[in-house]
């Protein structure tokens, strides 16, 4: 099957060779736990039920897990398998399943979904970097109870300088609308869990602050209903980023200018403190879970 499942659209047959996410058509994934630290009523007092597959249709050189993104480090599993990774997950007290960048994987996940939705009865959330078509996530449509996307930048310029995606907004811009057309407003459960609904993750970079503003603003214009936005400061920079502007931590002037335009705004979420931008609360990919 030629592949145009995300807006690279690279057209190649990924039973045959690799496509720009750098997978062939099998799930590959690299790690699957209960997460403890994502937004609080995604992760509660259990975790989320996480899966982390590999490959991805950006190339962020900023990347926290680039290991599993850019260098391909995976296992290879079966729908059927990953059916019974999501009870699995399920029955070790998951408040959710989490597919993270799922998308070029849609038709055997959503295979596995349907085998196990036989018997789950937890949420399910699609974690994703927001570089998303439109036309892949209706085929999501049904399957998804809560929306994770990252919402990264609105200029162009910066969208192809870190992650080679100059279209980054247009594409990301059209996919949450999507999102949110599908999950509608937040529901919580009798625990104060998300059981439905749309966060929008944004992740401020040093010398970034005015783009995040942008998407601060352009969320605040465009999307009307009841949804979240989570601002993260824990960018950490990696080896690939040495030596350039990215060669930093965000500073605190940076952190409170944005923060400051979420509250200005009325934008309802979570806000990440500083002190979480260390490397410890990337995952290790040593295969839990999926082996």
């Amino acid at each position: 099957m030629i592949c145009t499942l995300c807006p690279r659209s690279c057209g190649v047959d990924r039973s045959k060779t690799l496509g720009y996410c750098k997978m062939g058509e099998e799930v590959t994934a690299a790690k699957a736990y209960l997460h403890p630290f994502e937004e609080p009523p995604i992760s509660g007092t259990r975790g989320s039920g996480t899966v982390f597959f590999s490959g991805c249709n950006l190339s962020c050189i900023f990347c926290q897990n680039a290991e599993i993104s850019h260098e391909r480090k995976g296992q290879k599993i079966t729908p059927e398998r990953l059916a019974d990774i999501f009870l699995s997950l399920e029955q070790k007290g998951a408040h959710n399943i989490n597919l993270v960048t799922p998308s070029h994987f849609t038709f055997p996940v959503l295979k596995a979904l349907d085998i196990a939705k036989r018997t789950l009865t937890i949420p399910i959330v699609f974690n994703s970097s927001g570089y998303e078509s439109v036309s892949t996530l209706k085929l999501w449509d049904g399957y998804v109870d809560i929306y994770l996307p990252d919402f990264k930048y609105v200029s162009p310029v910066l969208s192809k300088k870190y992650s080679n995606a100059p279209d980054y907004f247009e594409f990301a811009s059209a996919a949450v609308k999507e999102m949110l057309r599908q999950v509608g407003d937040t529901e919580y459960d009798s625990e104060g869990l998300l059981k439905k609904g749309l966060i929008i993750r944004h992740l401020i970079l040093p010398g970034c602050y005015n783009d995040s503003i942008e998407v601060l603003r352009w969320i605040s214009s465009n999307l009307s209903g009841n949804f979240l936005v989570s601002i993260m400061s824990q960018y950490t920079p990696n080896a690939k980023v040495s030596g350039t502007e990215l060669d930093r931590r965000v500073s605190t002037f940076e952190y409170k200018k944005v923060l400051n335009e979420a509250q200005g705004l009325g934008l309802n979420g979570f806000m990440q403190q500083r002190e979480s931008a260390q490397s410890s609360f990337t995952p290790d990919f040593d295969y839990e879970g999926i082996l």
